[in-house]
């Protein structure tokens, strides 16, 4: 190289990080609201179109107590809504909701999510619990009565009729409908559902995590996409199903030590893939996912095993949320040449 050439070299000396990548957290968000879809489809296709209501009362919501916040907070509003990170949160806190909830039960649930789980702690990145799940766990204390009443599936997406009733919806609609108990009830006498129902969606739940196999392809997508790693939901599917075999049920049912029944029944899926694996309020380092997933699943199954609630995965993921700043501590990564001290 001449003297000239290298008088016209210019080396840029900058911070790290020295590598870009492509992706970015639009990306990110947009591509787990495809995933998404799915799921919803099969609450449509089993309780009605009252979910796609809900869901757009919840996303429409999160968008607007995002707006707001962001103003309050005077930052660049356009680059905060474009993330889809506010649509994300209302799609799932509307999936974790009963099918026929009343329409305010929403718009609370996403204002909380958004105003006082996300923004109150510093907005996105800095939040400590999933605002989806926080959101839910609120409205199980708020609303206890509307949470935990009324679920229905259409007749249409039924095969035994337990008990058939006529009810009018919100826009009233008449509405053909079957009352029957969720899978995970624990009382005397309730119906046990076949696995092959459990993972097609046709049982009475929540209106995103009732199908199985709707959750697994769009979690299998976001495996596909490096946007999860699939260790977190393996493992913590495998601890609830290995807890199920040992542990013995306080309460007797045909399936209380069935393993195929306990990670089909429920949220298991949808906060395995959708929830768990969240980048914000889950572990950094590999070991840290690890001893989360599978904290999350011991959890999971002593709360289904020994409480007076049915469902587990909601309060689980929560605890863990709020225990991973300390698995962060214990499974950081040693500097490279830095000492252990001893004893």
């Amino acid at each position: 190289m001449s003297n000239q050439a290298q008088s016209n070299t210019t080396l840029i000396v900058s911070s790290s990080p020295h590598i870009y990548d492509t992706e970015s957290i639009p990306r990110i968000m947009w591509t787990v609201i495809l995933s998404l879809i799915p799921a919803g489809i099969a609450g449509i296709f089993t309780f009605g179109y009252y979910c796609l209501y809900i869901v757009f009362l919840s996303v429409i919501s999160s968008v607007i107590t995002e707006i707001f916040m962001v103003l309050l907070r005077k930052q660049p509003v356009m680059n905060t809504i474009r993330d889809g990170s506010a649509v994300v949160t209302g799609i799932l806190l509307a999936y974790t909701l009963p099918p026929s909830v009343s329409w305010y039960v929403p718009v609370v649930g996403s204002f909380f999510a958004i105003a006082i789980v996300k923004h109150a702690f510093g907005g996105l990145g800095n939040n400590i619990w999933n605002p989806a799940l926080a959101a839910r766990a609120f409205l199980q204390v708020a609303y206890p009565a509307v949470i935990n009443s009324d679920w229905r599936v259409l007749q249409h997406g039924v095969g035994n009729l337990v008990q058939s009733i006529t009810k009018v919806d919100p826009e009233g609609k008449l509405v053909d409908a079957i009352t029957r108990a969720t899978p995970l009830a624990k009382e005397a006498g309730v119906e046990t559902y076949r696995l092959v129902q459990l993972f097609v969606g046709n049982v009475p739940g929540c209106i995103g995590e009732t199908s199985v196999i709707a959750l697994l392809f769009g979690g299998a997508y976001l495996i596909y996409k490096r946007y999860i790693h699939w260790y977190v939901p393996v493992c913590y599917i495998a601890t609830v199903f290995f807890m199920a075999l040992i542990l013995p049920p306080r309460i007797v049912t045909p399936w209380a030590n069935n393993p195929f029944y306990h990670i089909f029944a429920g949220g298991l899926f949808l906060g395995a893939f959708f929830m768990a694996t969240d980048m914000v309020t889950s572990p950094l380092t590999k070991p840290g996912l690890v001893i989360f997933a599978v904290g999350t699943g011991v959890l999971t199954a002593l709360i289904r095993f020994y409480s007076g609630y049915p469902e587990g995965v909601c309060y689980s993921i929560l605890l863990m949320n709020t225990a991973t700043p300390l698995i962060d501590r214990f499974t950081k990564p040693r500097l490279y040449g830095a000492r252990v001290k001893k004893g």
